[in-house]
């Protein structure tokens, strides 16, 4: 019988004591490619930003010759693979006081564990990846993690493949056949992540359809859903409430693209993680934390989140200081190139105009606009009545 545990750190200090191991799912490094899709959709959501995108975008047209492509363009998080590792393992030692696991999962890209494994002192981080899977008129984020390393390029590989297959021409039987190839595999483990979140925005309804109708065909090789750090407590509580319908474990993901660590951690007796995915597979069991970082105001850690990725970072190695070294897009003959290359005037840095953007923005992020916006955006007392009814 499936056994999910959930305790929270800032209610209960000593909720680690008993267990062996910390584990850190679901995190993303410089290696992941984040689409710039949400910029466009945000200047149609919110009328008064359509006046300030269409004037930006003019401007950068006429000083560059380049027009805004948001489709094609994306940006990587600022964390190098090393960083990142360090980040996750660091916050389960000091705080948790035991040793850690750390399965970092990028979009669709395994190079950030396969780099991390070719160093001797690494070798023991498991190769995993955030796969794209589209479904019908969405898409839906599956965590495999564990994958064998000596196969991990060619499944990489496979997984890719199947992603760019337009839907109207998969074979029916292909997105079976993988998963369950994969899950024949005793050490990986497949995880259902954010599966409430319409990330595709096919509406809710439509996709609330799509997330059952594939669980009740996919759902026999998937070993858990996913408990999202960076979504909000009602999401979480309708993704238990889901995996509870499906007989499904629910499993922490912290899911960070800046640089707070994940704000949950899975809680284990294992002490490698294939000992953790049988932990999950054949005993069904998995004891999630959420961190401290949790229980503040969603809006304005989604708000840090932001600018984490708008931030420069002069300590970190060359490449990755600057955010516009973090940016790519097309230049003038349609080649993905970083932005601190496409800028025009030779000096390879941002036109003041779009530094004088970028300070307004970041100012939201320092006191003290910072804690007006966190006391505005205050929703722990929701948190806290949800817990309390849970008690009762």
């Amino acid at each position: 019988m499936s056994q999910s545990t959930i305790s929270y750190l800032w209610r209960e200090p000593e909720a680690a004591k008993g267990f062996v191991t910390g584990v850190s799912l679901h995190s993303h490094t410089n290696q992941s490619e984040e689409t710039l899709d949400f910029i466009a959709d945000l200047s149609r959501d919110w009328s008064l930003l359509q006046p300030i995108m269409r004037w930006a975008e003019g401007r950068s047209q006429r000083a560059s010759g380049i027009k805004p492509d948001y489709a094609r363009s994306y940006w990587t998080p600022p964390l190098t693979p090393r960083i990142a590792f360090d980040l996750e393992r660091s916050q389960i030692e000091n705080k948790l006081q035991i040793p850690a696991l750390v399965s970092l999962t990028d979009h669709d890209d395994i190079k950030a564990p396969m780099l991390l494994r070719s160093v001797d002192s690494a070798r023991h981080i498991p190769v995993s990846v955030e796969w794209t899977v589209p479904f019908y008129e969405s898409a839906f984020h599956i965590g495999v993690h564990n994958i064998p390393s000596a196969q991990g390029q060619a499944w990489m590989n496979r997984l890719r493949a199947f992603t760019a297959i337009r839907v109207a021409e998969r074979p029916p039987h292909l997105l079976r056949e993988i998963l369950a190839e994969l899950d024949e595999i005793p050490q990986v483990m497949i995880v259902f992540n954010h599966p409430i979140w319409d990330l595709y925005r096919v509406g809710n309804a439509r996709h609330m359809v799509l997330v059952n109708e594939f669980l009740a065909v996919y759902g026999q090789y998937l070993h858990a859903l996913e408990l999202n750090g960076l979504r909000d407590w009602k999401e979480n509580r309708e993704a238990a409430t889901l995996a509870g319908k499906w007989n499904q474990l629910v499993i922490s993901g912290g899911d960070r693209h800046g640089i707070e660590p994940n704000a949950n951690v899975n809680l284990t007796r294992a002490t490698s993680f294939t000992e953790f995915v049988n932990e999950v597979r054949r005993e069904r069991q998995s004891h999630v934390l959420y961190m401290p970082q949790y229980a503040e105001p969603w809006k304005h850690r989604i708000l840090q989140s932001t600018l984490d990725a708008i931030r420069n970072y002069p300590h970190f190695p060359e490449g990755a200081q600057r955010w516009d070294q973090r940016v790519y897009h097309p230049d003038v003959n349609g080649e993905m190139r970083k932005l601190s290359e496409i800028w025009a005037g030779g000096d390879k840095r941002p036109p003041t105009w779009i530094e004088a953007i970028l300070t307004c923005v970041r100012l939201m992020g320092e006191a003290p606009l910072s804690g007006t916006l966190r006391y505005a955006w205050d929703d722990s007392a929701q948190m806290r009545a949800a817990l309390a009814k849970q008690e009762a």
